[in-house]
């Protein structure tokens, strides 16, 4: 079994900057180094869950977004993005693993998650992939980040890749978690073979009216599922599950869920203001900044081979495959290996 899977699963991001000082380490010039003998080395600092509320929230573009912070303020940038059906509380282990590095850590909960809420009850429940990731640009636009590096999986990732092609003097480097996955309306309503079709089910059910309500009814026994369909070598207890299935409990999460998988289908629109920015989307262009994909030996939910999309890339890349029952929430079940892909990832810029 991979180290990080057994890895106490620890309340999100307290005061760990307070660890560097005792470990010494000498902020981001220190990247470099191994993150395993740290892992080792540190005693859990203490923390309270994000879920629970330490949590700070901004008014950016939209929304008003709800993030977790940790690191001095001056640091350079890490933005770590979160998929579906998770939260911020992903990322618990991988922070402060950053922070001792010397870095500035941002996590925000997507539009749709946690504490983060429109500002308008006119604003249109838009979940197609440019508007989260303009949400992002807005996000760092408001924290006044002029650069940053971006990481996620799942939604997340999809929303690192968007920001790198659109907005690539924002994004000094990039961790996606299952690679490519720039997509568009076009390309999802192409048929894939039966096998592949039989992964996306839950895309299919929330295209149906009758989806739409068994979600709102049974949202957390949906994301249970998925969690174990995803991940199913990952032994995670009711207590991990139950700190993030609070990100879910959002007046809009159930209409940005269902919009964003019915948007793929091509079964609603989205705005038109983001039509533009879609239509460079649709031509599936390359990315150029420096780039290390990620993928999890048992990763249970539909993602692309990474021989597909490896030319996709055209700046500095590498791929990791992480071993050891590794599933789809792969910072949460090896956060050393994604917060080392990071730090090795910003030492490229």
């Amino acid at each position: 079994m991979h180290k990080d899977a057994n890895q106490t699963r620890r309340g999100f991001i307290g005061a760990a900057a307070a660890l560097v000082t005792g470990i010494g380490l000498n902020g981001p010039a220190a990247a470099h180094l191994s993150l395993a003998a740290l892992a080792d080395a540190t005693m859990p600092a203490p923390a309270i869950s994000a879920s629970q509320g330490n949590l700070k929230q901004i008014n950016a573009g939209l929304l008003n977004v709800g993030y977790a912070e940790s690191g001095p303020a001056s640091a350079p940038a890490v933005l770590l993005l979160h998929g579906w059906p998770y939260g911020i509380d992903s990322f618990a282990d991988v922070v402060p693993l950053l922070t001792t590095q010397g870095y500035r850590v941002i996590v925000p909960y997507l539009r749709g998650y946690g504490t983060t809420r429109f500002l308008s009850a006119a604003s249109v429940r838009n979940a197609q992939p440019s508007a989260i990731a303009a949400d992002m640009l807005a996000l760092m636009d408001a924290l006044k980040i002029e650069k940053a590096v971006v990481a996620g999986f799942d939604w997340g990732a999809r929303t690192a890749n968007i920001m790198a092609v659109l907005w690539p003097e924002r994004v000094s480097a990039m961790v996606s978690v299952s690679g490519y996955l720039i997509g568009n309306q076009q390309a999802g309503k192409l048929p894939l073979p039966p096998k592949a079709e039989l992964e996306w089910w839950y895309q299919f059910y929330f295209a149906t009216e009758r989806g739409r309500i068994g979600y709102d009814k049974h949202r957390l026994e949906f994301a249970k599922l998925i969690w174990k369909l995803a991940s199913p070598k990952w032994n995670f207890d009711d207590a991990t599950f139950e700190r993030s299935a609070k990100a879910f409990d959002n007046p809009d999460h159930v209409a940005i869920v269902i919009h964003n998988y019915r948007w793929r289908l091509g079964l609603v629109d989205g705005e038109e203001a983001y039509d533009e920015l879609e239509a460079q989307l649709a031509l599936a262009p390359t990315i150029g900044v420096p780039t290390i994909t990620m993928e999890g030996d048992a990763n249970g939910a539909p993602h692309p081979d990474p021989a597909v999309y490896a030319k996709k890339f055209t700046g500095k890349y590498e791929h990791r495959h992480i071993t050891g029952g590794i599933g789809h929430n792969l910072p949460q079940e090896a956060p050393n290996a994604f917060a080392q892909a990071i730090l090795d990832v910003a030492a490229q810029v």
